[in-house]
């Protein structure tokens, strides 16, 4: 008896449970492919590629745009004019500050304590203040802008009505606190999402955990500080890079202050629209959009490997 050492090798016994063949599970992504290439990528390499020239709106280097290698880049960081009101360096420091206060100190810590406030409170209490923090961030940008700007009106505002009739002096917040103002109104925006996030976090968590510590007498501060908080250490770097972008891109609060008297609230999103579409300098506009998506990726970076250092292994 001989064995046939020709035949075919065993198929895999592996099941296959895919729905189309490859080609046309391929087919589908194409369109998808081609959105993706036209609206995001070519549109990336092509921002780079114009902050090397100097391509402007009107004059001859709207045709004819000439190389200048890293001019933009270094009128961008020069000494002599970094720091001064209405310059790149100027708005690059009060984003920096506008990140830290109403992201970092205002959403991510004020989601993170009523998150936390909410997992205790009764079922009907809980659905209530989640549609109220929900309400205020899915309403649209330019909704919310104008509505903040009424309720900050001096003269016919929300705010100082209440602060006449408390018998309290009227105030003009918009010129007299501006940054402040955008402070509070993008923690106000962007606190839900932080909640959200936390909540479902919590939510994860067995409730055996939190029993066996209310057995051992632990406080509710002991059982957030060594139960809740180290076990949602990853969905507290996912937020803290969602909101650290989102914060550092927004251009709404130009809809507040444009800006702001002597620049006092130019954001660098809203410095990258002065020059880029108000002054029409594609090329100075184009490369501090390529700085932007630098400082993105670090500060991506830097939370991913903070992240990382501490998760406890297993």
């Amino acid at each position: 008896m001989t064995t046939d050492v020709s035949a075919s090798p065993p198929k895999s016994k592996g099941k296959n449970f895919a729905l189309l063949s490859n080609r046309t599970g391929a087919a589908f992504f194409v369109p998808a492919g081609l959105l993706v290439s036209v609206f995001v990528i070519i549109p990336f390499f092509w921002v780079i590629f114009v902050s090397f020239t100097n391509r402007t709106l009107l004059g001859k280097t709207a045709l004819s745009p000439e190389f200048v290698g890293l001019a933009n880049y270094l009128t961008l960081f020069d000494p002599a004019s970094f720091f001064q009101r209405g310059q790149f360096g100027f708005s690059l420091i009060l984003t920096t500050q506008f990140v830290l206060c109403s992201a970092l100190l205002g959403q991510a810590l004020i989601g993170l304590i009523l998150a936390w406030l909410i997992q205790t409170v009764p079922p009907a209490v809980k659905r209530m203040v989640e549609t109220f923090v929900i309400g205020a961030w899915i309403l649209p940008e330019v909704v919310i802008g104008f509505a903040w700007f009424a309720f900050l009106d001096y003269d016919n505002g929300t705010l100082n009505m209440i602060l006449t009739n408390l018998g309290l002096p009227k105030g003009d917040f918009l010129l007299q606190q501006p940054f402040w103002v955008i402070v509070i109104f993008n923690t106000w925006r962007g606190a839900a999402f932080s909640m959200m996030l936390f909540n479902s976090a919590f939510a994860s968590i067995p409730p055996s955990y939190f029993q066996a510590a209310d057995v051992a007498g632990a406080s509710s501060f002991q059982k957030f500080r060594d139960i809740g908080l180290p076990l949602i250490k990853g969905h507290i770097v996912t937020d803290l890079i969602l909101i650290t972008m989102w914060t550092f891109n927004v251009f709404t609060p130009f809809l507040l202050t444009n800006g702001g008297l002597s620049y006092k609230t130019e954001l660098v999103s809203i410095y990258n629209y002065r020059v880029a579409f108000q002054d029409f300098q594609f090329g100075k506009g184009a490369a501090v959009g390529v700085i932007m998506m630098l400082i993105n990726l670090a500060f991506a970076l830097i939370y991913l490997s903070i992240g990382k250092k501490k998760t406890p292994k297993t």
